[in-house]
């Protein structure tokens, strides 16, 4: 048949795999589950190729780069996992000090699209840290179903501290004039979200799909927030009412969007979930709400 096109597959395919890559079936129930959309000359082998992600072919900004500076580095996080390795990157012909921005990954470690995530940021004009969660398990394996795995056997809140401690680290960085944002996707949003209720000094945050933090602890944000929602992500949005209304109530500087027919990951453009409209508006949002509050 013709190579396949988003429009070509039902939402509930969508659906399924955001049921896998969250750990909610198994990859045997995935497989078996996918096989009932596996009709008129579509096969499960076809179906999977189309929703695994592209990470070579979609990389906006390579690693070497001329315009960037990038390195690996490794700090401290005592309340977490010890010692975290991170990407750091900057641009190449920075002549003052930047804001920073923490970029959270997904619940797969830092896979090369996360990575590329960071490097955009640095090429945006901020001096931004990707830090590797599975760090203490050896680090992103290199595909996302078996860094999904090792996420898995971690503790959150001990990840939390991980990012906290990046947030620390890139505070009072050489290159950081002291003014440190967070952006983060999936499980990546929810520590966008907990970073706010956890650092009195954060300078913002922009949580994409993020699970939401319990409405006892937004008292406790002091950051202005930027959210991110996809109108099909039910999953995620069941929490956004109750979020709100906290927000609300307790007179919190928030800005949030809800992009149309757009589904969970649609920022992540190496599977076939990107919204390409979507996706773009809400980085140039994002980058425009951080020019503003890290200068």
């Amino acid at each position: 048949m013709d190579e396949l096109k988003k429009e070509d597959i039902k939402q509930e395919v969508f659906d399924l795999y955001d049921d896998y890559a969250h750990n909610r079936v198994n990859r045997r129930e995935f497989m078996q589950k996918l096989s009932i959309y596996a009709v008129g000359g579509l096969t499960v082998a076809s179906l999977m190729s189309f929703l695994m992600p592209d990470y070579q072919g979609a990389i906006q900004v390579k690693s070497d780069d001329p315009r960037i500076k990038s390195t690996y580095v490794t700090y401290k996080s005592p309340k977490g996992g010890g010692e975290i390795r991170a990407l750091l990157s900057m641009p190449a012909d920075a002549e003052k000090k930047l804001g920073g921005i923490v970029v959270v990954h997904e619940n797969r470690g830092l896979n090369p699209h996360i990575e590329d995530v960071a490097r955009r940021a640095a090429l945006a004009g901020f001096v931004s840290i990707a830090p590797d969660a599975l760090t203490p398990l050896g680090g992103y394996p290199g595909n996302d179903e078996d860094g999904r795995a090792l996420q898995s056997k971690l503790d959150r809140d001990d990840m939390l501290e991980d990012f906290i401690a990046a947030y620390d680290y890139l505070k009072s960085h050489k290159d950081c004039n002291g003014k440190v944002g967070v952006v983060g996707f999936c499980f990546g949003g929810w520590i966008a979200n907990m970073m706010a209720v956890r650092i009195p000094g954060l300078s913002a945050a922009v949580p994409f799909y993020g699970g939401q933090p319990a409405s006892e602890d937004v008292p406790k944000i002091k950051a202005p927030l930027l959210l991110h929602y996809a109108e099909l992500d039910t999953r995620v949005n069941e929490g956004w009412p109750a979020y709100e209304a906290a927000l609300k109530a307790n007179g919190k500087a928030y800005t949030a969007y809800m992009y149309a027919n757009a589904n969970h990951g649609f920022h992540n453009d190496t599977t076939p979930r990107y919204d390409k409209p979507a996706a773009e508006l809400a980085w140039r949002r994002t980058i425009d709400f951080f020019k503003e509050k890290l200068g």
